[in-house]
């Protein structure tokens, strides 16, 4: 049965994302009783409409466990400067079509604070541009559990991401296929101008690397799924990726959204963590140069197993 389903979806030319649904609700049914059968109902119908129209999924799997884990980094913004022995000002200068700066990162409130704007030649560091802010540990981990609660920016154009990125993902011959290092995308926010109010509160999942075919000049990546949060402009929700030996287990607000173990395997190199608001490759005609976005986090945390 579900061979052929698969090579139906084929032949309709469905996105791995959603082949997944129709598979997800499979799962689903496998386990309904006559309690859960109202809530099974509801996010049937939910998944159905995701993997036929590509709208984003409910986030309905297993929840976080993290006994087996402890503690191994913590930073809740407190102070008013960054931990420079932690972080570090990432890919400073030209960006895309614009520029990352230190000065669009600061900490109030106990909160990080990632702005993008525009800025003149007499206050942009490398001249009138589009800014925005990206930080990465200093630290590169291996396995773990990595975790951040924040309230993505608004508008059109940039973008929130918290990713974990090997040396070199991109590398035919040194990525072969993800597991001599990946691109993992603990999320990103693409949904801010989504035409349904329901399918703005979404992110997406992703994992790039390269070598997983024979083509070194094509970038393997997959996109697992797009996913609903909670009112994630304004209210903090919680992303989160588990990176085991077999497969990356991704969660939001605690709960399993997603998990694959795409490519060749997983990673098996230690990574960078990173936190980014990104700059756009081009910048939509509506955008004035009084525009300001900010991505604000209140904690990034990573657990590991002892």
């Amino acid at each position: 049965m579900y061979d052929f389903l698969d090579k139906l979806m084929d032949k309709l030319h469905f996105a791995y994302r959603q082949k997944d649904g129709f598979f997800r609700i499979g799962k689903l049914w496998k386990t309904v009783s006559l309690r859960t059968l109202p809530a099974v109902l509801l996010i049937t119908a939910q998944l159905l409409c995701g993997a036929i129209f590509d709208t984003p999924y409910p986030v309905y799997g297993q929840k976080l466990d993290l006994n087996e884990y402890r503690e191994v980094f913590c930073d809740e913004f407190e102070g008013d400067t960054l931990d420079t022995d932690a972080w570090q000002y990432r890919a400073s200068g030209a960006r895309r079509n614009g520029f990352n700066a230190p000065s669009q990162v600061q900490l109030k409130d106990g909160n990080l604070i990632l702005t993008g704007e525009y800025r003149s030649d007499e206050t942009g560091t490398y001249g009138a541009g589009w800014y925005a802010g990206m930080i990465s540990l200093r630290q590169k981990y291996l396995r773990g559990y990595y975790e951040i609660r924040c309230k993505i920016n608004k508008g059109t154009g940039f973008w929130s991401a918290f990713w974990i990125q090997a040396s070199n993902p991109y590398d035919h011959e040194i990525s072969r296929g993800g597991i001599g290092g990946a691109e993992i995308d603990i999320f990103e926010s693409f949904a801010y101008d989504a035409v349904l109010p329901r399918n703005r509160d979404a992110v997406t999942q992703t994992v790039h690397c390269n070598g997983w075919d024979d083509d070194p000049e094509h970038i393997d990546s997959r996109m697992l799924g797009s996913f609903l949060g909670k009112d994630i402009y304004d209210a903090y929700n919680t992303y989160g990726v588990e990176w085991t030996e077999d497969e990356y287990i991704f969660y939001i607000n605690g709960v399993e959204s997603a998990r694959t173990s795409f490519g060749s395997g997983v990673s098996e190199v230690p990574e960078e963590v990173i936190v980014s608001l990104e700059i756009p490759d081009e910048f939509p005609d509506t955008l004035t140069q009084d525009f300001t976005t900010q991505y604000i986090v209140d904690y990034v945390k990573i657990y590991q197993k002892p």
